[in-house]
């Protein structure tokens, strides 16, 4: 960095450093890093027991004596696409936080940059919208029709949900 608080950007353009993060700022990205760590051992926690589950699905299904019926077999590889889906949306939070108060320029495929915290919520709201649907049809797939409206009031829940997150999701990009 130079006298007069620049620094130069990968593409060699000047940066304007801004002053607060030279005074007091490193305290407030001091604290920060407790959730990127925080949502990034979640994330690897979520993909280890995704990995277990998968072992246990494929041990269910061709090793062990009792075999899974169609359904069973059929919701619990919805569980692990869920358990997957589910350790992406933290590690899109754990990189998001760290890109908006560490580094902006890290190598990441043009739909996972985050620039700005509408970019995050943008982000996040996004893949609970799919988090949502998954688990929506992984409750159809064994839901039975034994009179029951339950997948009914579950659909028009879900279904109302993902409106409500659609609509801020508009108002985001109206931004």
């Amino acid at each position: 960095m130079n006298a007069d608080n620049h620094k130069t950007s990968p593409a060699g353009e000047p940066r304007r450093v801004d002053p607060f993060l030279n005074a007091g700022g490193w305290f407030i990205r001091g604290v920060m890093i407790i959730p990127v760590v925080a949502t990034f051992l979640t994330a690897l926690a979520l993909l280890v027991y995704g990995a277990i589950e998968t072992w246990h699905f494929v041990d269910a299904l061709f090793i062990s004596d009792h075999h899974p019926s169609r359904d069973e077999a059929l919701l619990l590889a919805i569980e692990i696409v869920d358990l997957f889906l589910l350790a992406t949306v933290v590690q899109v939070v754990s990189l998001g936080i760290y890109q908006l108060y560490f580094n902006q320029d890290l190598r990441l495929p043009a739909w996972l940059k985050i620039n700005n915290l509408d970019d995050l919520k943008s982000k996040l709201v996004g893949v609970t919208i799919t988090v949502l649907a998954v688990y929506f049809l992984g409750q159809a797939v064994v839901w039975t029709a034994s009179g029951s409206p339950d997948i009914l009031y579950l659909g028009g829940a879900v279904a109302l949900v993902i409106v409500a997150l659609t609509y801020f999701l508009s108002k985001i990009d109206d931004h």
